[in-house]
């Protein structure tokens, strides 16, 4: 039985059975819809269709917003653990993506202040969606094995550039409303139906890996990307995200398992990192080589010859 609990922010992205089986407790971002204001994970509450909710106002061009989790939130959060007597894990969306990381590091503070016998570790997991959500994963397995929070810690810090993220999106627009793309590229890209294939750097930020001409070809590439980056695929958490696009889920799925995935796991994409990709993303999650030499082979194949320096 682990000593410890274990936290995430909801952009981790996590099924509900992934949450349940490995006792993880999550922390809400919350959104905003046309001045509707909704939580975007509700335990017991069906999160996809907020999501689907979210996406289809991004199609209409309503107003939608999401909103960073703040420290209040995660004290009040935290603070029966450590009222139990037990210490706590804080896995984060990467902090070159989002606030919330230094809210949880401003949290922990605070928390350790008032109950100093406890210890809150926040790891930065320089990703998003799954690809933070599998290091809470593989934390309460090794928590689960026996591993201290030190132990559990210290393996995420080291395999933190291991954890691969490759995407894909249905439209431009939403890039170059982020900055990624110029609005040349976005116009000359939509007439010439290209469907760019995009990577999470060692510093967490977006980087154009290649722009393929037609979806087909975009989610092949995904699953090209996975066969020649991901090590021991077969005994590992292949993950999968889509924004209200759960066909192409399925077909990337069949495509990783003739590559020689085991165990893939589809969910709605997290509204948070969604909606700068856009309705229609779909996004891939792997271990295998660290990020940073991964990035070099992925810029040396880029098409498109641009770079988006912006952060999310």
């Amino acid at each position: 039985m682990r000593n410890f609990d274990i936290f995430v922010d909801s952009a981790a992205n996590l099924t509900d059975e992934m949450i349940e089986q490995n006792d993880i407790k999550v922390v809400s971002y919350s959104v905003n819809i046309e001045g509707e204001e909704l939580e975007t994970y509700v335990k017991g509450m069906p999160s996809d269709d907020i999501a689907k909710k979210f996406y289809a106002a991004m199609r209409e061009d309503k107003s939608t917003k999401t909103t960073l989790v703040n420290a209040g939130k995660i004290i009040e959060a935290v603070t029966p653990s450590f009222e139990a007597g037990r210490n706590v894990l804080f896995v984060t969306m990467s902090s070159t993506i989002s606030g919330t990381n230094a809210q949880a590091n401003f949290a922990a503070e605070e928390l350790m202040k008032k109950y100093p016998d406890r210890k809150m570790v926040v790891f930065d997991s320089y990703n998003a969606s799954l690809g933070e959500g599998l290091f809470a994963v593989y934390a309460a397995k090794l928590a689960d094995m026996g591993q201290s929070l030190e132990s559990c810690a210290d393996w995420m810090k080291k395999n933190k550039m291991r954890m691969n993220s490759v995407f894909t999106v249905s439209s431009l627009k939403y890039l170059k409303r982020g900055g990624r793309i110029s609005a040349t590229l976005a116009i000359a890209g939509t007439i010439l139906n290209i469907k760019p294939v995009l990577w999470a750097d060692e510093n967490g930020k977006i980087v154009f890996m290649s722009a393929e001409r037609g979806r087909k070809k975009a989610l092949a590439k995904l699953a090209d990307t996975f066969k020649a980056n991901a090590e021991n695929p077969e005994n590992q958490i292949v993950a999968i995200t889509h924004a209200d696009s759960l066909e192409d889920a399925l077909a990337l799925k069949q495509m990783l398992l003739e590559r020689g995935a085991k165990e893939v796991v589809i969910n709605m994409f997290e509204i948070c990192t969604g909606s700068h990709a856009g309705p229609g993303s779909v996004a891939l999650f792997f271990l295998g080589k660290e990020r940073a030499k991964s990035e070099k082979k992925a810029l040396a194949h880029a098409k498109l010859g641009h770079r988006a320096e912006q952060k999310i």
